[in-house]
């Protein structure tokens, strides 16, 4: 659940105020230890790519932003295809001809 909340936060980030870590554990309620291992496995993974910001600021430490890649929302979304999928093959019950 963790991994999905930090995906669904990236995916519903707008294209020019993309999330960095801090916010995303904020956003999230989700701690440090928990956020910058799910965003180190997804960058490692091609699902996210991270990138740091191109000014360095004067007032704070520059950040790493990240946006969630083509393939990225490409595997979320058969994930979520697959999640919503009927379980136990309900949709290919046949009717075997015997009362119930």
């Amino acid at each position: 659940m963790p991994t999905r909340a930090v995906l669904e936060l990236l995916l519903s980030a707008g294209p020019d105020d993309p999330p960095w870590g801090y916010r995303i554990c904020e956003e999230t309620g989700l701690g440090p230890g928990t956020v910058y291992p799910i965003l180190e496995r997804l960058e490692k993974a091609g699902y996210v790519d991270g990138y740091w910001e191109a000014v360095t600021p004067t007032d704070r430490p520059r950040r790493r932003l990240y946006v969630v890649s083509g393939t990225g929302r490409q595997q979320y979304a058969a994930a979520q295809a697959t999640r919503r999928a009927p379980r136990w093959g309900l949709g290919k019950i046949r009717p075997t001809g015997g009362a119930t």
